[in-house]
């Protein structure tokens, strides 16, 4: 499992401009069941997403097809973990 945290290093203005694109690249990801969740930070600086892949190598490919990051509006850090404990409602959807 993986947090992938994005950072904004652009203005609001430029990442709403983008915003659109962004989101068709986390559909993309969601209907090939690697991203889980995905939201806003509060205050507004970046994102958090949740992603099941096979490696930190795959993640990383993945997240420089984001728009974001193409555009040189944000950053990111991944940081891998082993989920031992989870909710039941999530086991359903979780690659083991």
């Amino acid at each position: 499992m993986f947090v992938i945290d994005l950072t904004y290093i652009s203005s609001l203005d430029e990442i709403d401009q983008h915003m659109s694109s962004h989101v068709k690249f986390l559909d993309k990801y969601y209907k090939e069941d690697i991203f889980l969740m995905s939201g806003r930070k509060k205050p507004r600086t970046g994102g958090i997403i949740i992603a099941q892949a096979d490696s930190l190598k795959e993640i990383e490919q993945i997240m420089q097809h984001d728009p974001f990051y193409k555009h040189k509006l944000a950053t990111f850090t991944v940081t891998e973990f082993n989920a031992s404990q989870t909710n039941t409602k999530l086991k359903s959807i979780l690659k083991t």
